[in-house]
């Protein structure tokens, strides 16, 4: 098959490199169904990993430099994993962060592999929202979203309908408590908002609103920053 640039509409997406394939390979080895590899790789050793995978899984692997320097917008790109699309559920008994309208791929990317730092592998993402399968989102993961359990949601009360029981913890720059003093009670969700303008002021009165400790020199904390030092709050 000729495969094309990536499409979000298609039911089939890839991983740009030799990482975040082999991360493909060893958590959704049953989703894959190609691997493409560019001949400058061959002494890689991650290259060799990657063939051994799919001589085992039987998943077909050709080496064709053209396909991958034209579906790859960085060069030194070795490996092109090509998947079909899946959709996991949110475990309901564990506990999830929940970003609402993110936008940028590579906070995305950030955050999903700050989660697994953390021990946490539950996504809630509230549309509009970017692309999981992006492969600009797959490879700012370096391919953690693999091990995650991810699910979109059409608005926040849809969530909210979805797990009631969890324990909600918008954070805001004027939340109402500060971190520091929060005791986090499980299952909690960490509410975070758009990366330019955060949560609407109605979240300051949902559950508990948390704000992180900083400086006055700056206006807020980047979202990536703001998440990895909600969940070191949460989880220690």
């Amino acid at each position: 098959m000729l495969w094309k640039k990536y499409d979000k509409n298609a039911p089939h997406a890839y991983t740009f490199g030799v990482f975040p394939t082999l991360e493909l390979l060893r958590y959704q080895m049953p989703r894959a169904i190609e691997v493409l590899l560019h001949s400058q790789g061959e002494r890689n050793e991650g290259v060799e990993k990657i063939r051994a995978l799919c001589q085992h899984a039987r998943i077909p692997t050709t080496l064709n430099d053209k396909l991958v320097e034209r579906l790859s917008p960085k060069e030194n790109t070795y490996a092109v994993g090509i998947f079909q699309k899946y959709y996991p559920r949110l475990n309901p008994d564990e506990s999830h962060i929940v970003l609402i309208n993110p936008g940028d791929m590579g906070n995305l990317g950030t955050i999903i592999r700050t989660l697994l730092g953390f021990g946490l592998t539950n996504l809630a993402l509230v549309r509009p929202a970017v692309d999981i399968f992006d492969p600009r989102a797959i490879r700012a993961s370096m391919g953690a979203v693999f091990q995650l359990n991810f699910h979109y949601f059409e608005s926040f009360d849809a969530y909210r309908a979805a797990f009631s029981r969890h324990h909600l913890y918008p954070f805001m720059t004027d939340g109402a408590a500060l971190l520091p003093e929060v005791a986090f009670q499980t299952p909690f969700a960490l509410v975070f908002g758009n990366e330019s303008s955060g949560l609407p002021s109605e979240f300051r009165e949902m559950g508990t609103s948390v704000r992180v400790p900083q400086r006055p020199a700056i206006d807020s904390l980047s979202l990536p920053i703001a998440v990895g030092i909600a969940l070191y709050g949460a989880t220690r």
